[in-house]
């Protein structure tokens, strides 16, 4: 996952639509449902044929409205906690918002706010958020990639894929190429996972996001039955790093599971105390793991 994925939705600082708006909810354009005033048989006083107020509080004449359909329930989004205000975002992400009208722009990032606060708990309703902020401006790669990352979270990869190449098109950043290529993976196309891994791009990523680009490109190799391949791209990342960065803790947690899958148990056991070293957070389940491959040895 890219480094922008930990900073929640909408945080990397990383386009108005405006659609949704005037008429969704109920046909008038001032979306009240109230329609034009003047339509046959009704003056422009209001007043229709028998002197009644066309739109009348009489509950008897008002119009029916149907069940909401499933656009006007994404535009809507999930109710959102009184307590957000959207200035929880970082200052970047405000930046990019103050293109929309002041209105949408505090709904927007009120959204994508509480998309970040539930991405861990709740990523099914984070990205209900971000839908409901893409839903206002589709037009904003910010927008979009905090609905490509929420997507990823909850577990709809191919639309997050879709989302992710729909912010890249618009801002040209790579940074989303590790989780595109998980995407793929999780989709069933390894080939085109490791394709993604060998982009030039890569080169110019911060350690953290050359790891989970290995990681990636790992396990496409063992999706494909290439576990040697998958422990040579694994043993040329920085595996005996001294730091105990969590990709540091993540690599070495793929090393050693991928030794495992190779029939290399006592290999596998050794890395993954060297995880559990390492990993003071306990991001991962190494002691666990480490446990496991004791009693299967013996």
């Amino acid at each position: 996952m890219s480094e922008s994925s930990r900073r929640r939705p909408g945080s990397s600082g990383r386009g108005e639509s405006g659609r949704g708006g005037a008429g969704r909810n109920g046909g008038g354009r001032d979306g009240s449902g109230r329609g034009d005033r003047n339509r046959k048989g009704t003056s422009s006083s209001g007043r229709g044929q028998g002197g009644a107020r066309a739109w009348s509080r009489d509950p008897s004449r008002r119009p029916e409205r149907g069940p909401r359909t499933e656009e006007q329930r994404r535009y809507d989004g999930p109710e959102i906690p009184e307590h957000i205000t959207g200035k929880e975002l970082d200052r970047s992400v405000i930046a990019q918002l103050k293109g929309l009208p002041e209105k949408l722009a505090a709904r927007v990032a009120r959204h994508l706010a509480a998309a970040g606060e539930v991405i861990d708990s709740d990523p099914k309703t984070a990205y209900e958020h971000t839908l409901a902020a893409r839903s206002r401006a589709s037009r904003l790669a910010v927008v979009r990639e905090a609905c490509g990352e929420a997507a990823y979270a909850a577990g709809e990869y191919a639309e997050a894929l879709s989302e992710l190449r729909a912010a890249k098109r618009m801002n040209g950043v790579t940074a989303y190429l590790p989780i595109m290529a998980d995407c793929e993976r999780a989709l069933g196309r390894p080939e085109r996972a490791l394709t993604l891994a060998k982009s030039p791009a890569v080169q110019n990523f911060s350690a953290e996001a050359k790891a989970e680009m290995t990681i990636v490109e790992a396990g496409a190799r063992r999706d494909m039955g290439e576990f040697d391949a998958a422990l040579r791209t694994l043993e040329h990342a920085p595996l005996n790093s001294k730091s105990r960065a969590a990709w540091v803790v993540r690599l070495r947690y793929a090393y050693a599971d991928t030794l495992l899958a190779a029939d290399r148990p006592a290999d596998a056991l050794e890395w993954f105390h060297r995880t559990e070293a390492i990993d003071g957070d306990e991001i991962t389940d190494a002691g666990a793991r480490a446990a496991e491959v004791e009693r299967l040895i013996g």
